[in-house]
């Protein structure tokens, strides 16, 4: 079926996506207007799937989500804005390393969930975090990027708030309604939403990359390099916060999914509806890299094993 080999090949599919968006750029520069939309289709898709009984487990453990939330929005921005100093000293741009940030401070991404289930992690904590992490996001994702953006160049608060309200919050209830109101429709919905999500995912990255085509051949070195150590760090310091608080196994695998794949999707959609487009491209190449490297990840470890892991 279609959606399946869609939501299935989700990292070679934005791998080709970008290399034809850099290649011939017009293929995605019709989706300038509506790149917003495909982002919210991400969300609505994500709302169609979750269940809150898959939370139960993970609920019982409020401690574990706390951390993990904790780490999301403060880890991940604080090597964001590491990443944006080091990308200013070496290109002395400072719509670029905005975008450092943006990617930083804008977790929770659908992609970790079945990432997490890949890999035999505990799906209904990786479930819960993103919950909570995209409720949490339309106050402290603006928050933080005004906070550590501020200091590289004015930052409208109260307009990314309003988009995140519109492109997260809004379809993420609407997908949860729907998931309610006609339930015996969840094979369908389980069918459907991944590749959904995937396809908007593979427009949105495309777009960025289109958009940015005259300037990735002069992106200085330093931004790629930035890129996979962001999302590495995050991945390193999930696992190590894990072991620290004692998390079992399959919480530490999840945890180190939760917090190495930001969504760069929702960073990207910010950045290219309220910055220049440059300071999309950080997004852009994250949203590639992270979903290579946690498609990477889980292909080996199912290579590594007899028999996938049942699910949570």
């Amino acid at each position: 079926m279609l959606s399946s080999l869609i939501s299935r090949n989700l990292a070679p599919l934005t791998l080709a996506g970008a290399i034809a968006a850099y290649i011939h750029p017009p293929l995605f520069l019709v989706f300038k207007h509506y790149f917003l939309w495909f982002f919210a289709i991400t969300m609505f898709a994500l709302g169609l799937v979750m269940k809150p009984e898959e939370a139960s487990e993970a609920l019982t453990r409020p401690a574990s989500i706390a951390i993990g939330v904790a780490a999301q929005f403060t880890i991940m921005p604080a090597l964001g804005f590491a990443a944006a100093m080091i990308t200013l000293a070496g290109s002395n741009d400072p719509a670029l390393a905005l975008g450092f940030i943006i990617v930083g401070c804008a977790p929770g991404a659908m992609a970790s969930n079945v990432i997490t289930y890949l890999l035999g992690g505990a799906v209904a904590f990786s479930i819960a975090m993103t919950m909570l992490a995209t409720t949490l996001s339309p106050l402290f994702t603006p928050l933080l990027v005004e906070w550590l953006g501020g200091v590289l160049m004015p930052i409208p608060f109260w307009p990314m708030m309003q988009t995140i309200i519109t492109t997260v919050v809004l379809p993420l209830a609407a997908g949860m309604w729907l998931h309610h109101r006609f339930p015996q429709y969840q094979a369908r919905y389980e069918r459907m939403a991944p590749a959904l999500a995937a396809l908007a995912i593979i427009i949105i990255c495309s777009y960025a990359v289109a958009a940015n085509h005259a300037r990735i051949a002069q992106t200085p070195w330093v931004v790629f390099v930035l890129v996979v150590l962001l999302n590495a760090g995050g991945y390193l310091a999930g696992w190590i916060i894990g072991g620290l608080c004692h998390f079992e196994h399959r919480y530490r695998i999840t945890l180190a999914i939760e917090i190495g794949m930001q969504n760069a999707g929702l960073g990207v959609a910010l950045a290219l509806k309220h910055f220049a487009a440059e300071t999309a491209l950080p997004g852009a190449l994250f949203a590639v890299w992270c979903i290579l490297t946690a498609a990477g990840l889980s292909r080996w470890k199912r290579a590594g094993r007899a028999e996938p892991a049942a699910p949570v």
